[in-house]
């Protein structure tokens, strides 16, 4: 936000599911490029493998089993609105379940982002980024 203001938890939670996975799809994809980068410097396309490795469904999908045991009631609450929100199109590369559970990754760390709850936020990231590529 370009005035630094972050919205109170009543605000972010007036938000629908799917507007918090919108802007933390964003959130989250910055804090993987950002990752990566500050891992040196190679080809471009190799930037871009690698973040769509971390960036997709079916990564964030075993995210949420990784962090799951780590969320309180609220972050749970977060997940769940984002995950059962109407109105999403399965990408062919994807499957229903996976990627619901993705937008309720990206809902939850879109959330924690308005909130200001940047600790939180990159505690989470950082137990995400333990899961080995396959």
């Amino acid at each position: 936000m370009t005035d630094n203001k972050r919205l109170t938890k009543a605000e972010a939670r007036a938000l629908g599911g799917l507007t918090l996975a919108f802007f933390g799809d964003s959130v989250y994809e910055v804090l993987v490029r950002e990752r990566i980068v500050k891992g040196g410097t190679m080809p471009v396309n190799t930037l871009h493998k690698k973040a769509v490795e971390k960036v997709n469904a079916g990564f964030q999908s075993k995210a949420f089993d990784i962090i799951e045991p780590m969320l309180s009631e609220e972050e749970l609450d977060i997940f769940k609105r984002g995950r059962n929100a109407t109105g999403n199109n399965v990408p062919r590369s994807s499957n229903s379940k996976d990627y619901r559970r993705a937008t309720g990754f990206e809902a939850l760390f879109g959330y924690l982002y308005l909130i200001g709850e940047n600790d939180r936020m990159n505690e989470l990231f950082e137990a995400v980024m333990k899961i080995p590529q396959e």
